[in-house]
């Protein structure tokens, strides 16, 4: 696995769809106010580089050890949800919406997904201000799969999809 830091240099693809407007402490406490958590200092870490956009592809999948309905041994990270309220873009301030909509658990901040499936942070067993895991939804399955005990080792354990022979290699990821 790939130390934090090492990961932050080079996390961020080309383009600027997603990409909200750059991060600030104002909108930190927005989000943090609006959803009821305290988010993981390394998310925001990440969103201060950019707040926001597509994953580079060497980042894009997270490897499982169960299958999904996605594959046999890993899930798709193509983007990462930035803070903000760009029209036509979602969001972390779209999770409590999108967390209902789709009949999730209420305790959760979406990272990433298309509503079928989703990467969120899981604040069901830390509480609000505790340090969340990562887990995998699947919304039309009713299924769920711990991917990471918490964002850091998310990160940290993102890998190519291309090393898993996705047709979509070298492709922006769908998140589903």
């Amino acid at each position: 696995m790939a130390r934090f830091d090492e990961v932050m240099a080079t996390f961020w693809g080309a383009g600027d769809y997603g990409v909200q407007q750059p991060l600030t402490d104002e909108m930190v406490r927005e989000v943090e106010r609006l959803l009821g958590v305290t988010l993981p200092s390394a998310l925001l870490d990440l969103l201060r580089v950019q707040n926001g956009g597509s994953v580079a592809a060497d980042d894009d999948a997270f490897p499982t050890r169960r299958p999904t309905s996605w594959s046999d041994d890993h899930v798709p990270f193509g983007d990462l949800m930035g803070i903000g309220r760009c029209a036509g873009m979602t969001s972390l301030l779209d999770s409590l919406y999108l967390v209902e909509e789709w009949g999730m658990p209420a305790a959760l901040v979406l990272l990433s997904g298309d509503g079928h499936c989703w990467i969120a942070l899981d604040y069901r067993t830390c509480g609000r201000d505790g340090e969340p895991s990562v887990t995998w939804f699947e919304t039309d399955l009713g299924s769920e799969l711990a991917l990471a005990d918490d964002f850091r080792s998310f990160v940290e354990g993102l890998t190519a999809g291309s090393t898993f022979g996705d047709s979509s290699a070298g492709d922006p990821v769908p998140t589903c």
